[in-house]
């Protein structure tokens, strides 16, 4: 993936269409590189996680342009090479998994990000009614060896609607976003180990996927 980095270096440095243009060859072999990489994820992760199987990487595989149209930032490219491992590919709604490569800023991650408001609801309910389950797995030897804490981004400041702010679990139901991240070093992803240490990531956030997906029964 070193190839892949330098070619995002370069793209934060001219990110304009002229450029792109030019080095679209080059794009192109970093982008068939990501997808084969994102193959070998798959092909890992579906020993543990049975609804990954049949999955296409293509399928998963985010488009570098940017959707500029609400942006004060008008650069037509992202910085990132981004995939969405989930049952039924980036589209689906289903709890899954996330891989970011970025020089510098690439990430691991999984859970539910932005869920709709139905969603949000029954996974709100199920942390109520299933509070012990949900807390012993984000506290888990395996799961904290990876990731810290959910994340808190914009996680309400009082408690949602139906539920009181002396409720026993209300920092857990203020969550917005179930998901969790594990930062990597650019030396990590030059690792020839790196899909192995990829599944051992993904092994360790299957039972938060799990719990979410119950939450969509």
């Amino acid at each position: 993936m070193e190839s892949t980095l330098q070619f995002l270096k370069q793209l934060s440095k001219n990110n304009n269409k002229e450029w792109f243009d030019v080095n679209r060859k080059t794009y192109e072999t970093c982008k068939l590189e990501f997808e084969t990489l994102i193959k070998t994820f798959i092909d890992k992760s579906v020993v543990f996680d049975k609804q990954l199987a049949g999955l296409e990487a293509k399928k998963c595989l985010f488009r570098i342009n940017k959707d500029v149209r609400f942006s004060k930032d008008k650069s037509p490219y992202k910085l990132n090479m981004g995939a969405s491992i989930n049952p039924g590919g980036k589209k689906s709604m289903i709890p899954g998994y996330y891989v970011h490569i970025e020089p510098g800023k690439s990430f691991l991650a999984g859970g539910c990000y932005q869920p709709m408001p139905e969603m949000l609801s029954a996974i709100r309910q199920e942390i109520d009614y299933n509070s012990k389950e949900f807390k012993k797995i984000i506290s888990d030897k395996d799961f904290k060896s990876y990731f810290k804490e959910l994340s808190q981004e914009d996680k309400l400041k009082t408690a949602p609607k139906g539920y009181e702010k002396t409720h026993p679990e209300i920092a857990l139901l203020q969550l917005k976003h179930f998901i969790a991240v594990h930062p990597l070093k650019d030396e990590d992803v030059f690792n020839k180990n790196f899909p192995t240490y990829v599944s051992k990531v993904f092994k360790a956030m299957l039972p938060l996927n799990l719990f979410l997906r119950k939450c969509m029964e």
